[in-house]
């Protein structure tokens, strides 16, 4: 019986391990003959489509197409060259019968598109002589149009009097509405010595926050401007006494709080994004245009610039003749020897919080009505309103307005020799000029430096 169950034991044994083996060759049978086939399958021939260069006749091949027409006076011109250019990519096309001309093109990047005026029939211009070279962007879309009107220039020179007056009107604008964002930002540094990167942030929901009041509840603009200043300061009040001073208590490092802001920045600009979307907001659009000799504006941009004026004054006289003022300039020139004297500094630096807030909410609150508000209206302006500080000095509420208003000059005198792009970078040249010959800015103080 033993020798019976030993042998079933064996055989059995033995079957199983016949089956593995019989198992293991047959994946790898299924495994070779994939290979090979899928070998062949790739050393078969594909079907050719009809193609010249990149291009190809056939709609179901997915393409990234550069196109456009060239028309003189509503009617196509042909034979037209158009030179497309961009990284390992170099080809032209011409116009056909009807004026239109299409490149497919390899990668999704941004590409230049020069037109050969030698190609144009005699007798025939660019509207804008000056723009020979366009940009066709498929980095997101893939498909981009590109045009060259054909015909009498349509461009009206002023003269260069004129481009000056509307340069300086539009800088001393700009350089308004910056000031009074970019005092909040001075007074904060001045009484914590911290970098807000999310100042930016507090622009966008005043210039929002005018939006849900003024058009979305409806309510009169004076009306919808009070409930903007008021949000914007308990929005102010709301980060310090739930962020800041909490850190300020833990001893926390400048830097540290500096990169707190940063991801504060992130946070709420997405949180706007969120709520009110991504499309740009139109405050109000009822205002009659008014022409100042060359210069065409509307009221609302009076009556903005007007306000940010007496805004200003009136901060000027809150810092030089109030006992809330000179306490707070007390702790901004030296916050430990304000404390001896009797200053409740965190109070300072509470109302600071506030008063900044509400400023901030107001200049958003003017650039919406000037010109458009989204989730990204701060950010855009960031850079300038640092600009503005550093320019004029850090931690001093003139300084932030006097480097405000150099700052909007020289942006938009800027544009009258450098390309629009560039205006930008011309103010920011212009301030490291400056920090070069004096380190603290035009009104600021050496202690302040580092």
């Amino acid at each position: 019986m033993s020798f019976l169950t030993e042998g079933f034991s064996l055989n059995q044994l033995v079957v199983s391990r016949v089956t593995r083996i019989g198992l293991l060759f047959a994946a790898v049978a299924v495994f070779f003959s994939a290979l090979i086939s899928g070998t062949g399958a790739s050393a078969a021939p594909t079907p050719s489509h009809a193609t010249t260069g990149f291009h190809t006749t056939d709609p179901a091949v997915s393409q990234l197409i550069v196109g456009g027409t060239v028309k003189n006076d509503g009617k196509g011109v042909a034979g037209i060259k158009l030179h497309v250019t961009g990284q390992g990519f170099d080809e032209i096309a011409t116009t056909d019968e009807n004026g239109k001309w299409q490149l497919v093109v390899p990668t999704k990047q941004k590409y230049k598109v020069e037109i050969d005026l030698t190609s144009l029939p005699k007798g025939v211009g660019l509207r804008d002589p000056n723009v020979t070279v366009r940009e066709a962007d498929v980095s997101v879309t893939d498909t981009a149009a590109v045009l060259f009107p054909l015909g009498k220039s349509t461009r009206v020179i002023q003269p260069f009097g004129d481009q000056l007056a509307i340069r300086l009107f539009a800088g001393l604008n700009l350089g308004l509405l910056l000031a009074v964002a970019a005092i909040g930002i001075s007074l904060i540094f001045g009484t914590t010595g911290l970098n807000n990167f999310a100042h930016g942030e507090m622009v966008s929901f005043g210039a929002l926050m005018g939006y849900t009041f003024a058009v979305i509840f409806n309510l009169p603009l004076v009306v919808a401007g009070l409930l903007t200043i008021l949000a914007s300061a308990i929005f102010g009040y709301f980060q310090d006494s739930a962020l800041w001073k909490p850190l300020r208590k833990r001893r926390v490092g400048l830097n540290q709080m500096m990169i707190v802001s940063i991801g504060l920045s992130i946070v709420v600009r997405y949180l706007l994004l969120i709520f009110f979307g991504g499309e740009t907001k139109v405050l109000s659009g009822t205002f009659e245009a008014v022409k100042l000799g060359p210069v065409d504006t509307t009221m609302s941009t009076v009556w903005s610039m007007g306000l940010a004026v007496f805004t200003l004054a009136g901060v000027a006289l809150f810092l030089t003749r109030t006992r809330i003022g000179k306490a707070t300039r007390a702790v901004s020139d030296n916050s430990a020897l304000a404390a001896a004297s009797g200053i409740d500094v965190e109070r300072i630096i509470r109302i600071v919080w506030v008063v900044a807030g509400g400023l901030t909410g107001l200049s958003g609150l003017l650039y919406g009505l000037q010109f458009q508000a989204s989730w990204l209206t701060g950010s855009q302006i960031l850079l300038l309103l640092f600009a503005a500080v550093t320019l004029g000095g850090l931690g001093t509420a003139l300084g932030a307005t006097v480097g405000a208003l150099i700052i909007g000059f020289v942006v938009e005198l800027s544009s009258l020799v450098l390309p629009v792009d560039l205006k930008y970078a011309a103010a920011l040249v212009i301030l490291i000029l400056v920090l070069l010959v004096r380190p603290q800015g035009v009104l600021g103080k050496k202690q302040r430096i580092g």
